[in-house]
């Protein structure tokens, strides 16, 4: 993780979080460790929750403990009320409550408001890297809900190229062959969203020789889809035809009760958003006249009464990190490296003695300088190099003025 690396001698010099307590909500992975000493190399005292029981990786939470002194809350597997309880540790860990807070799908900001309200005066701000967390803080916004400002670091067109399309894409198929060791090639997929990570799961899924079938509700996204080659279908359409089904949408019953009805048997349902709530979990095992756990790792079996057996994948969790190991570190480079240049800017940018720095609750935007800051290192530790625009041609670009 090259751009985390060159980061960590710029914060250890600059100290943009010297002073400020950190609460965090991330999935506990090697690559999340990296993000982390980061904060506390540029000065932050850090506290850590997982966001997903499942991709908890124990090794890495004790490490972060042990060796580097984080107060880290998370356990592989742990139940749901143990879960709100870590976030809720990592809130409290500072006595008068973080100074910053990160978050990845938007739990630790909602418990935050629901269940901490006292702690909310001395936030200062935050970051959120999910596209299903920044939907949930626009509508906490919307109302008025939001306490505090917090940046989008999701929605940043560098992070979406090379997060939400090329991570996820790849990482989603590695899951699911992974967990089933199923031939992609002439199989029927169904990608339900063509955001940026449905994408990329759908054109990944293509390179293997699957037929392509993608759901959605945004005609433009649709529009996308078809002129990208793919087949556009309702889910009512799509459920009765398809092999494999893959969610990535952040919204809730995606794959419902009366799609499952009608699927063929051997149907492998995997979910690539960020809660188990895509695919309706309940409805599957309501329909169910047996349920055989883990007849491969990650794989739970339904018996549907009829004849017909429906496999879902890392029990409705997101697939790509539960059954495979999430994004490469190359991509997690580059997300946290945005992620991480987002909160010192917006370390600086709130501190109280800055005047007129301070914003406005809601959700922000990444800077551009910053996307674009990110993009740059990355390509240097490529070793790629770009044009630069001449003083005539910057002119150019600057003046009304001048004709074609």
């Amino acid at each position: 993780m090259p751009l985390l690396t060159g980061l960590m001698h710029r914060f250890a010099r600059e100290q943009p979080f010297q002073g400020l307590a950190v609460a965090a909500c991330l999935h506990v992975t090697a690559e999340t460790a990296m993000l982390v000493r980061l904060l506390r190399v540029g000065g932050a005292t850090v506290s850590l929750a997982a966001s997903n029981p499942l991709s908890t990786q124990d090794d890495i939470a004790a490490a972060l403990a042990v060796r580097y002194g984080i107060a880290v809350f998370a356990r592989a597997g742990v139940d749901r009320p143990g879960y709100y309880r870590h976030i809720e540790l990592a809130l409290a860990e500072s006595e008068k409550g973080p100074d910053l807070v990160i978050d990845d799908g938007g739990d630790l900001v909602n418990t935050l408001h629901t269940q901490g309200p006292a702690l909310l005066a001395n936030v200062r701000g935050g970051c959120e890297s999910t596209t299903t967390g920044v939907i949930r803080l626009r509508r906490m916004a919307a109302e008025g809900a939001l306490a505090f400002p917090v940046i989008a670091a999701n929605d940043t067109a560098t992070k979406r190229m090379v997060e939400g399309t090329c991570g996820t894409g790849q990482s989603v198929i590695d899951g699911i062959m992974r967990a089933t060791n199923t031939l992609l090639a002439g199989k029927t997929v169904v990608v339900a969203g063509f955001g940026a990570s449905g994408r990329g799961v759908a054109e990944r899924a293509r390179g293997f020789g699957a037929q392509i079938i993608v759901t959605e509700i945004d005609p433009v996204r649709a529009l996308d889809a078809t002129l990208r080659g793919f087949r556009v279908l309702p889910m009512a359409q799509a459920a009765p035809v398809g092999e494999v089904f893959v969610t990535a949408t952040g919204s809730v019953d995606v794959i419902g009760e009366e799609h499952i009805a009608v699927m063929r048997d051997g149907a492998i349902l995997a979910n690539a958003g960020h809660f188990d709530v895509e695919i309706d979990v309940r409805a599957l095992a309501g329909l169910a006249t047996a349920i055989h756990r883990d007849v491969r790792p990650h794989v739970d079996a339904y018996d549907l009464g009829d004849g017909r057996t429906v496999l879902l994948l890392a029990e409705g969790r997101v697939v790509n990190l539960v059954a495979a190991e999430g994004h490469p570190p190359e991509v997690m480079d580059l997300a946290f490296g945005i992620e991480a240049l987002a909160l010192a800017w917006l370390a600086l940018t709130v501190r109280p003695e800055k005047e007129g720095g301070k914003l406005a609750a809601g959700v922000h935007e990444v800077p551009e300088d910053i996307d674009a800051e990110a993009a740059r290192l990355v390509l240097a530790t490529m070793g790629t190099s770009i044009d630069m625009l001449t003083p005539a041609q910057l002119s150019y670009r600057e003046s009304w003025r001048i004709g074609s």
